[in-house]
């Protein structure tokens, strides 16, 4: 018995088996998974994929004051992937039920300092401008906004 306590005293972990599920996860001493039982892109999967037309691409891209990769290129599949991969994640997460959810209060200890002094950030930007009022330093702005203009032309190269 004693060698066998030994044994489990050395290696560094001890595999503990707790069911939470019909599935068993294999965890450490600490109740931490040895693997992961999950993923985002597991998850993802689950949801509808979006399809984003390369119309749209070139668009967002226009917006963005972007040159749009060349449509057929691997360039432009790639990107278009990868936005389309954004929104299934922004769509999964629009989908979550919120309702009953409360939200949490910050009072933790790491407030306890601006609970005890105050916020020094804030005050010390309190009388700095801010929002609409930094409008008045754009070279351009129409109505409300700020306006850039795109140093490179659209649809060519760079």
């Amino acid at each position: 018995m004693l060698s066998s306590l030994r044994l489990a005293t050395c290696s560094r972990t001890l595999r503990v088996y707790r069911t939470y599920s019909t599935k068993t996860i294999e965890t450490d001493e600490l109740g931490v998974p040895l693997k992961p039982t999950w993923s985002v892109n597991e998850l993802l999967r689950s949801y509808p994929s979006p399809k984003i037309a390369p119309d749209t691409l070139k668009k967002l891209h226009g917006l963005s004051a972007l040159v749009p990769p060349q449509e057929g290129t691997l360039e432009h599949l790639k990107v278009t992937q990868d936005l389309e991969e954004m929104v299934r994640l922004v769509e999964a997460v629009r989908l979550v039920d919120t309702e009953k959810v409360a939200v949490a209060e910050r009072s933790g200890p790491e407030d306890l300092d601006r609970q005890l002094y105050g916020d020094p950030d804030f005050e010390r930007n309190s009388e700095k401008e801010r929002g609409q009022d930094l409008l008045k330093h754009a070279a351009r702005t129409a109505n409300g906004f700020y306006v850039v203009e795109a140093d490179r032309t659209r649809g060519g190269s760079v």
